[in-house]
Formats: structure tokens, sequence, C-alpha cells
């Protein structure tokens, strides 16, 4: 299981021989996996001082849970393509999250022991407050990146007479800058290809002979070039409805065609720069984004200029791994780290409070075997260390006693300094 219990006892013989009567009844039954939990001696201060750190620790607790929640989901945003790999990704300084858990150490060269209490968590909570400012602009940039890259593919997903058609017709399929003529484009059935051919220049007077041309299929039908006189453009456009021809309203702009391209073109080009294997491909000669339901083929230009990929870029961390990315996996490993530190401070806060000084008390890390074994695993803690609070204790593990006022329970009843700590909560 990725879920860990942070407890506490005092250190005195007692009590030690408690923990040890508890690593057996849990090794026996196999309830848990338990290791000490490491935690320097800090400069206590006042009692007071300390009741004020609880709070703010608890606080600060959950702010950095939830940011390191919303870091693990970004990661899986931005691996849109492989997320198969993003627990890959999802490291505390270079281990898996389970591991750095289970041999934590104190880094005292970031967070000196030394230092008053009050100066640690102040430390973690700008370290964390800048972590979420940058996450807040980055992914921010990131998600107008991909809405507006979303918008630009929309375009280009559907079929003739929805998608955009700058990537299928090329200038030499119009006739241009004429005062008299125009070329429009004609969507056709394909169950009609041969009545189109037949009666495409009978549809009305002036229309161009042989001026048509296929220039692009999808699923439904084609798309056909038709020259006519500018005069009689209506009059087409009401024939061609009567037989089930559709005119699509499109004239063609050199200048807005290189413009929408080059839109296309950069951002593939961003967001390859964020995530280099998330980025959608479009390959010379079709449009073929991710995940579409309709392609279509441009026919008879293969030389047509079209929004293509970049070189591929090699990142300093490796091939395809772009600065977003590198970002969440550093500052994720930054905050998980900051999290755990948290988690000490408030065993080591909430020990003092309530054992007393002198400071004198063992953590130990739990990690039940399986969640159908924790109401036990529970029970087993709350009898070992009843001695604690045995007022408290008597209403738990006697029903007939009733203290009034006092509701507990089994599930929330803990003697001793407990926190938990939820690692299924990234998945």
């Amino acid at each position: 299981m990725s879920e860990f219990w942070l407890i506490s006892a005092p250190g005195d013989k007692e009590n030690l021989q408690a923990l040890e009567k508890m690593n057996t009844v849990t090794s026996k039954s196999n309830l848990s996996y338990n290791t000490k939990f490491a935690i320097p001696d800090f400069k206590v201060g006042t009692l007071d001082s300390l009741v004020g750190l609880s709070d703010e620790l608890g606080k600060l607790d959950t702010f950095a849970e939830s940011l390191i929640k919303r870091m693990a989901q970004s990661v899986v945003e931005v691996m849109e393509d492989s997320k198969g790999k993003v627990h890959e990704n999802l490291l505390a300084n270079g281990v898996d999250l389970t591991s750095f858990v289970t041999h934590f150490e104190w880094d005292m060269a970031k967070y000196p022991a030394k230092q008053p209490l009050v100066s640690v968590v102040d430390t973690l909570a700008k370290q964390l407050a800048q972590i979420e400012s940058d996450l807040k602009s980055r992914t921010a940039a990131y998600s107008v990146l991909k809405t507006n890259l979303e918008n630009l593919e929309k375009r280009s997903t559907g079929n003739l007479f929805t998608r955009t058609l700058s990537d299928i017709v090329s200038k030499e399929d119009f006739v241009l800058d004429s005062e008299y003529l125009i070329t429009l484009l004609v969507i056709v059935p394909k169950s009609s290809y041969a009545q189109w051919q037949k009666n495409y220049e009978s549809l009305s007077d002036m229309v161009v002979p042989r001026s048509t041309k296929l220039i692009a299929e999808d699923n439904e039908g084609g798309l056909f070039t038709v020259t006519l006189f500018r005069k009689v453009i209506d009059d087409f456009k009401i024939k061609a409805k009567e037989n089930k021809f559709t005119v699509r309203e499109f004239y063609y702009d050199e200048k807005e065609i290189k413009r929408e391209r080059e839109e296309m073109t950069r951002l593939l080009s961003d967001k390859k720069q964020q995530y280099q294997t998330s980025c959608v491909a479009l390959k010379k000669g079709s449009a073929t984004y991710r995940d579409h339901k309709v392609k279509v083929t441009p026919l008879g230009n293969p030389a047509r200029p079209s929004a293509g990929q970049t070189d591929r870029e090699r990142e300093s961390e490796g091939e395809g791994e772009g600065p977003l990315l590198r970002w969440l996996k550093v500052n994720f490993s930054e905050a998980f780290i900051a999290w755990i530190h948290i988690k000490a401070l408030r065993v080591f806060v909430e020990s003092v409070l309530r054992y007393g000084l002198p400071v004198n008390f063992q953590a130990v890390l739990l990690q039940p075997h399986k969640k159908s074994t924790t109401k036990r695993l529970r029970e087993v803690l709350n009898s070992v260390f009843r001695h604690l609070d045995e007022v408290a204790a008597a209403s738990i593990l006697d029903a007939s006693v009733e203290i009034p006022g006092l509701q507990l329970s089994n599930q929330d009843y803990f003697p001793y300094v407990y926190f938990h700590i939820d690692l299924s909560l990234l998945d």
C-alpha cells in the first residue's frame, strides 16, 4: 500500500517496550512494516510558540499536499500521450516516493535544525509559496497554448463542410485576380460524382467548360473546383443546392492561408518545447491530427506546403523532454520533500506539546500491508498505547464506559501522536 502512518510515543523505558510490543504484534500478524523515523532535536522555544506553530503547520501541511497533487495532475496533462510513464517522473530526490518516505533523512543543509523552529517553518512556507506561484503562471501559459492549438485542430478535424481548407487547396487551384471569373469550391457526395461531372457545366450559364477538378476527399464526398463568371454566382449556388451539391464559402487569400499555417507551426513548436512527445504531428500532404475521426487527402499537389514539424530538439536532460515537464519534475520533487519535512515537524511539535519537556520521544513510520487490515492495526496501536491516555482509552476499549461530552471511536482515537501520509492521492 502507498499509505503510511507516522506516530510517536515517549522515549522512556516503558514506552520503548510498548514500541517493541507493537513491532512484535504487527510483524507476527502481518499488519504493517515499521521503521524508525529520525527527527532531529530542534530549538523548542516557548510552549505558546509551539501552540501557534502547531496551527500553522497544520495549514501548511494541507497546502503542501494540495500543491503536490496539482503538480502531479499537471504532469499527467503535459504527458498526455505517455500517461503510463507518469510515475517514472514523479520522484523525490531521484528515487520513488515510497523509498524516499521510508528512508527519510532530514536535510540539514536546506533546513538547519540549529535555527529556531519558526525560521524553519518560514523557509518551508516561502519555498512552497514560490513553487505555487510559478506553477500557476507556467500552467496558465500552457493551458492557453493548448486551447489555441485545440481550436486550430478542431478546424482541421471535421469533414469537408466544416474544416479549414487552407492545408488542402493551393494557389494553382484557383483563377485569381480576374475581374470577370471566379473559382468556387463545391462539395459533392461520393455517390454523385458522375452526376456532377455530367451536369456541372449546365447548372448555370457562363460556367467555364472542363474547369472542374477533384482536389480532396473525405469519407463522405469530394471537394471539386469549378470556374464561372462572377455575375452568375448566385444562380449557380441555387442550382447546385437543388442538385444536392454544396458550395463552400471560401475565397483564396494567400496572406491569410500563410498566417494560419504559420500559427499552427508556431503552436506545434511551442507545445513541443513544453513536452516533446506530446506534440501533435502534421505530416506533409495530409492532416493527421491526434484522435482524428476524419482524414482528408489532398489530390494532385504533392509539393503543396503544409504545417510541419520543426527539427527535433534534444533537451539537456534527454530527448523529448521540454522545459515545462522538466520544471514540473524538479519542483514536484522539491515540494514533496518539503511536505515530508513538514510531517516530521508536526510530529516533533505535537510530541513536545503532548509528552512535555525535556524532548524525549521516538517516531515510527508504519506502512500497513493491506487496506483490509488497517482497522485491526488501529486496534493494536490503541491497545498498546492506551496507558498514554487511560481515561479516553477506557471509553474506546470498554463500550460500557461513557464520559459525558466525549465522543470517540476507534477510527479517530489516537492516544499517541499520529499523522497520515497517503501517496495514493497522487495516482
